[in-house]
């Protein structure tokens, strides 16, 4: 990590934070700030250095969000601001009552944006790594919803609800003139469940993948807001009331758009059933988000911002849905391979040594119960293995040509494929002593 440190700052990339993370031989580094076009570039030179670092050390990086099952996955966090072209954060709560209606106004776009364009933000995080980390250990889920913490959400009720805010000392709060209660920099759990979190000044979007570039959420972030502070902007530069129609719009838009904000814990079912009553978006996988991509609203979004051409967001979805199906084939190609050309084998010679075993055994007599009753289990799961590997290998050659269709053709076919092939293995792991198995056994590769 020191090492990965010095090749970053040659480049201009300030890496500062490192530590180690959950799962073992996983670890962390953070960048310190800057501006997004920055960031972005900085970050795809980030993961190419951490690569070329490892090989360096005789290690390799999984940039995989999921490399192995049952434990925590890699993703990154996009830590997103608004500032001033002078540097004054836009998300900063202040401690002044100008300051207070600034940040509530741009707190109140940014909830309205994260709101009417949840199913696009979620379709800028999928990627077929992805959908195996969301919603598992420590990523958030799959549906979009903000967290503000104790402490803001105390305030957007007394705003919503027109009562009396309890921080300071039992009075109402009347926009741009109180001032708003200290809200810490972070007030949250850090339990990750949320995929777009406040932290004091900025918002986490934790739902990105950690082989991801993070241009295509940042864009839509930008793009959003750009969206709904122009809607502001037209409604209260007519205004003959000002400090009353800015109050009324911060209540109106927070009111509207109250159910996009949840602080509970996302990986609960009771979450994924409120999500639906409160009618948010759902998409578990990739081929169910990335038709967002090109919904009319969002293509409208876009056309209009001056962003992209309504060409240049069909051709993105059409290379997200192709990535999608390459990456999907090429990993249940490799899975086929390494069960016909090495499990399979290895698990038919085990098998056959143990009735070998078993027969030399019984001409002597002896009792026999781990040889007969391994030999059945690894027979039955043979079979198994050998009928999913087939099934796989027959679903792979029929893949369609045309992008959208492979896409939906590799999620319904090939994903739970590769689950049922992966089951009868893992099995056959256990049952296998670890030098008859082929590669290095779940336990070496995690902690040794």
């Amino acid at each position: 990590m020191k090492d990965l440190d010095t090749e970053l700052w040659k480049l201009g990339v300030l890496s500062k934070t490192k530590h180690n993370e959950v799962a073992p031989c996983q670890h962390e580094m953070a960048p310190v700030y800057t501006d997004a076009n920055s960031s972005c570039d900085q970050n795809q030179l980030t993961m190419e250095m951490m690569k070329k670092v490892a090989e360096r050390h005789d290690l390799v990086c999984l940039l995989h969000e999921k490399p192995f099952a049952g434990v925590n996955g890699s993703g990154k966090h996009d830590n997103w601001s608004l500032a001033t072209d002078s540097g004054k954060n836009l998300f900063k709560p202040g401690k002044t009552p100008s300051q207070n209606a600034q940040f509530l106004l741009f707190l109140a776009a940014f909830l309205k944006g994260v709101d009417e364009y949840q199913d696009f933000l979620r379709a800028t995080v999928a990627f077929p790594g992805n959908d195996l980390r969301l919603g598992a250990q420590e990523a958030p889920p799959a549906i979009l919803s903000v967290f503000l913490g104790d402490d803001l959400q105390a305030v957007v009720d007394s705003i919503i609800h027109g009562t009396p805010h309890t921080d300071a000392g039992k009075r109402t709060l009347r926009i741009g003139v109180d001032v708003l209660p200290n809200i810490p920099q972070d007030n949250t759990d850090r339990n990750r469940t949320s995929p777009m979190a406040f932290t004091g000044n900025k918002f986490e979007f934790r739902a990105l993948g950690s082989s991801q570039s993070i241009s295509g959420p940042n864009i839509a972030l930008n793009t959003i807001m750009a969206e709904e502070l122009e809607q502001f902007a037209d409604e209260l530069e007519g205004s003959k009331d000002f400090q009353a129609d800015l109050a009324a719009l911060i209540r109106r838009v927070l009111t509207e758009h109250q159910r996009i904000i949840f602080n509970g814990n996302g990986y609960t079912e009771d979450w994924i059933a409120e999500a639906e009553k409160r009618g948010l978006c759902n998409f578990p996988s990739t081929a169910e988000a990335l038709p967002a991509y090109i919904a009319q609203k969002n293509v409208d979004l876009f056309v209009k911002h001056g962003i992209y051409t309504p060409d240049e967001v069909q051709a993105r979805y059409e290379i997200h849905a192709e990535n999608y199906a390459a990456v999907t084939s090429i990993e249940a190609k490799t899975m086929a391979d390494m069960i016909r050309r090495q499990i399979l084998p290895a698990v038919s010679a085990f098998g056959a040594e143990l009735c070998e075993r078993m027969g030399k055994k019984q001409q002597m007599n002896l009792s026999c119960g781990y040889e007969t009753e391994t030999a059945k289990a690894v027979s039955a799961l043979t079979e198994e293995l050998y009928a999913a590997c087939g099934q796989l290998e027959a679903d792979i050659a029929a893949i369609p040509a045309d992008a959208t269709e492979a896409m939906g053709y590799c999620h319904k076919n090939l994903v739970p494929g590769m689950a049922k092939a992966r089951k009868a293995a893992d099995e056959l792991e256990a049952l296998l002593p670890k030098e008859a198995w082929p590669f290095p056994v779940y336990g070496d590769i995690l902690f040794y």
